[in-house]
């Protein structure tokens, strides 16, 4: 049975809470890795006059760092990581009515840009313990008209890539890692982004590393990276004259301030994840044992931990995820219950089909395959997935003492709510 008086000493029952100073945060400098160089940065582009990527340096050398850290030839930078995903769709020149596989566990990001591109995002089922796609249900849910795959690398664990690949070397498919959530995450050794096809990421406030807002697509193909660079500049050669638009395509140019923070954020990349494995390993470590809980199994992976999961079990605990959480957020502990806090058939545009006026495009085009549903019970793990976990909020910022208070914490509602 639960004890009463554990209970009553919960700081969400009124009781002393574990913290008495704020966790480290990636909203402010207490959870970033910001300093002098991007400040001499910043002053360097004043100094020079040119803000935009075209006059500039900052941009490019950005681009040129980050895909070299990655071993690929290409980078392509853009203003958001939606705007990331969106190019890189854009890059495979769809026609009206194609249809990109992809997860319903997501930022509506990943969506935003296929629907974009005038082509139907169709949902396969995910991993319910780490919010990953699940190569079967991508296989299922392939038709005549899948055009692409787009994988997400949840909360900076790998998707199980080994079967993404088998599936579309077997249909001819590119894929697009979706890497906003996964900065340098290793899966079997290989760095996420340079498995498929391409690899977009993002750098808004929350990421590994942040430019504010902020993206960028990396690839070897040197096709696809020539009409990546074209459609984020409005399908602009700028080499040729006279002046010409090739095909339509929006203007994502990242600017010389972004590219500036950028430059300064890439090398030290490797450092912040090398902390957050750190700090999460340790976390890791002591929380081995606890009764009442379930820890990640990260035996193909080396995440890059966005965020800390773990799941309560609620045949031994008289709790649920959501008091779970409520406690820990009470003792000091920010945390959020889920993945993402719905799944894509929660959000209105996506129910409601809410696209381009009251049309329904691209869902009613001609040439697109009649009859596409997303039904709750065709993704049982999407559920699972957001309602499920409890994902601790992770930074570099977090030091031994955060480790030590976050373990304590968890220990102490457990104990306080064991049957």
């Amino acid at each position: 049975m639960p004890d009463t008086d554990k209970i009553k000493a919960l700081a969400i029952n009124g009781g002393t809470p574990v913290r008495s100073t704020p966790f480290p945060t990636h909203m402010d400098a207490s959870g970033r890795d910001l300093g002098e160089e991007e400040k001499r940065l910043l002053c360097q582009i004043i100094d020079h006059g040119c803000m935009n990527r075209f006059g500039g340096s900052m941009v490019l050398e950005f681009e040129r760092d980050f895909a070299a850290l990655h071993g690929r030839a290409h980078g392509i930078a853009s203003t958001s990581g939606t705007a990331a995903l969106h190019v890189a769709v854009g890059a495979l020149d769809l026609e009206p009515g194609d249809e990109i596989i992809t997860t319903p566990v997501t930022d509506p990001g990943t969506v935003i840009g296929i629907l974009l591109c005038n082509a139907v995002p169709i949902f396969a089922d995910v991993d319910p313990r780490n919010g990953n796609i699940l190569p079967a249900s991508i296989e299922a849910n392939i038709t005549d008209r899948t055009r692409g795959i787009i994988p997400i690398h949840m909360s900076g664990r790998p998707a199980a890539m080994d079967g993404v690949m088998a599936i579309a070397k077997k249909h001819s498919l590119p894929v697009i890692e979706d890497c906003a959530q996964a900065h340098l995450a290793e899966y079997k050794g290989r760095l996420v982004g340079t498995i498929g096809d391409m690899g977009a990421y993002s750098f808004q406030q929350s990421k590994h590393m942040s430019t504010g807002d902020g993206g960028i697509v990396i690839t070897d193909n040197d096709a696809i990276a020539e009409r990546a660079r074209l459609f984020a500049d409005k399908g602009w050669p700028r080499e040729e004259q006279p002046r010409d638009h090739l095909f339509l395509g929006p203007n994502y140019r990242m600017t010389e301030f972004q590219g500036a923070i950028g430059v300064a954020q890439t090398p030290k990349l490797k450092r912040t994840v090398e902390r957050r494995r750190a700090t999460a390993g340790a976390l890791m470590t002591k929380l081995q044992g606890v009764a009442g809980i379930e820890l990640p199994d990260i035996r193909d992976e080396n995440p890059s931990w966005w965020t800390f999961p773990l799941w309560v079990d609620e045949d031994a605990l008289d709790v649920t995820p959501a008091g779970f959480r409520d406690a820990l957020n009470a003792e000091g502990i920010p945390c959020q219950v889920g993945f993402m806090v719905r799944t894509m058939l929660d959000y209105t545009f996506m129910k409601e089909r809410r696209t381009y006026g009251q049309s329904q495009y691209p869902w009613t085009s001609p040439d697109a395959r009649p009859g596409i549903e997303y039904r709750e019970e065709d993704l049982p793990g999407a559920r699972a997935a957001v309602t499920k976990p409890i994902l601790i909020h992770w930074n570099e910022g977090i030091r031994a003492g955060d480790v030590e208070d976050v373990a304590q914490t968890v220990t102490r509602v457990c104990e306080a709510y064991r049957r």
